[in-house]
């Protein structure tokens, strides 16, 4: 009985001698960012360390201690007590110290993650992710939040769609409204909430969330064609409908591809076409670059593909050109003599193959500052033309004004010897570099 007793106390001594390690918290702690580092002294440091040691080391006790000796002004208390009593399953008290520390210092990366990961112990996911979000806001790549948030985005994202499925099958279209308002606002991206949205929105008349619905929608969607071209269909329709007849006509070329066989789809675009001004490029407007010369029917097109914008005005009656239906460039020609930016000659001809010297480019551009000057340009003179002192070209000449001006605007050169060449031939390439300055004063 004796030696039963006497192994019975050594084995509770042995017992007695053992130490138990805390078990590890259940949560994760990020660490405290640099920027706040810097404003506690050395011993702070040292001491917000050591809070952070104990919490990962499962010791709430000890990090409270040391907690309550930095006081409640030092800028790691809030967070560390809201871990503490994370650590003791005191979640109302924990939530109540994290958004008190976010309230002093809104980028407290973890106050963010304490309460994203107080939330997800409550079950409240929707919660949760928006922390996740935060946190990806001042740390996009943050290795922890984003596999998190990207995973909770997902079951909040199906979450909210079930509950619009719902309350469309109910009837409660403001319900289903509302809730698929809150799909994207935790994903942006999703592709069934951007289309119906933009449905109601188009039920309701709003065209500017319409378009904005749609547009997102056409971003990220890969699989239902049907649904890409009702999109498609509807965005060319609403921008017709505002008037900016441009992004209309690219999204009516966009359904002709998509589907070749909507006769409306053609028909609108050719009308946007006339109305826009636009013209389809014959092969030789591409060949201008490369010229050595240019000629006036190469002038005539540079003009109005370049300002096409400008000259989308109505065109004038205007005098018979008899030599011009056999050129390429005939739909420009008659656009510019219209709008009196090129004329013709007495005797009815354009002269479309005839070469354009310095001269005569400078008179065009002459006449075409004049009449974006009426369409509301202005064009500052950077030289008094009073001073301007032009070797070859005398002031009684009949290209004297227009060399003038283009030369006062600085939209045309003197060489450094003042000369203006106006008997020079002009390349593609120098035509169009010309044509270039003008558009870039007149925008």
């Amino acid at each position: 009985m004796k030696r039963l007793l006497l192994a019975a106390l050594v084995l509770f001594g042995a017992w007695s001698c053992i130490t138990f390690a805390p078990a590890p918290p259940a949560f994760h702690m990020e660490e405290l960012s640099s920027s706040l580092v810097t404003r506690l002294t050395l011993d702070q440091r040292i001491a917000a360390d050591e809070v952070w040691s104990d919490l990962k080391a499962g010791r709430p006790d000890r990090a409270q201690r040391t907690l309550l000796k930095l006081g409640k002004d030092n800028p790691v208390y809030a967070v560390g007590m809201g871990f503490v009593n994370l650590s003791q399953s005191e979640l109302a008290a924990a939530e109540a110290s994290f958004k008190e520390s976010l309230a002093r210092y809104p980028d407290m990366i973890p106050a963010q993650a304490g309460l994203a990961q107080l939330y997800e112990t409550k079950g409240d996911k929707g919660l949760a992710l928006a922390e996740y979000l935060e946190i990806l806001k001042n740390d996009p790549e943050n290795r922890w939040a984003k596999p998190k948030a990207e995973a909770l985005r997902g079951q909040v994202a199906k979450a909210l769609l079930d509950e619009a499925s719902s309350a469309r099958a109910a009837g409660k279209s403001e319900e289903e409204r509302q809730a698929l308002l809150k799909v994207v606002s935790v994903d942006p991206e999703s592709t069934e909430a951007n289309y119906l949205l933009a449905l109601d929105a188009v039920d309701r008349n709003d065209t500017a969330a319409a378009i904005r619905h749609f547009s997102a929608f056409l971003e990220k969607e890969t699989t239902s064609r049907e649904r890409k071209v009702a999109a498609v269909r509807a965005l060319a329709g609403l921008y017709y409908k505002n008037q900016e007849f441009g992004r209309s006509l690219d999204y009516y070329e966009k359904l002709a591809e998509l589907d070749p066989q909507d006769k409306d789809a053609a028909g609108r675009i050719e009308e946007l076409k006339t109305k826009l001004g636009v013209f389809e490029l014959p092969s030789q407007y591409g060949l201008i670059p490369s010229e050595e010369s240019i000629t006036r029917e190469d002038l005539a097109a540079l003009v109005a593909v370049k300002f096409k914008d400008f000259l989308n005005v109505p065109e004038r009656q205007t005098e018979i050109l008899v030599d011009i239906s056999t050129s390429w460039a005939q739909k420009f020609i008659i656009k510019v003599a219209s709008l009196a930016v090129m004329s013709g000659y007495d005797n009815h001809t354009f002269q479309p193959k005839r070469v354009i010297n310095r001269a005569e480019l400078a008179e065009t551009l002459a006449a075409l500052m004049e009449f974006l000057k009426g369409r509301g340009v202005r064009f500052v003179a950077l030289l008094d033309t009073r001073k301007v002192a032009i070797g070859d070209v005398a002031p009684d000449s009949f290209y004297s004004p227009a060399v003038l001006k283009v030369v006062a605007c600085q939209v045309m050169d003197l060489t450094p010897q003042r000369m203006f060449e106006p008997e020079r031939i002009v390349p593609g390439r120098e035509a169009i570099r010309t044509l270039d300055v003008l558009l870039g004063l007149a925008k």
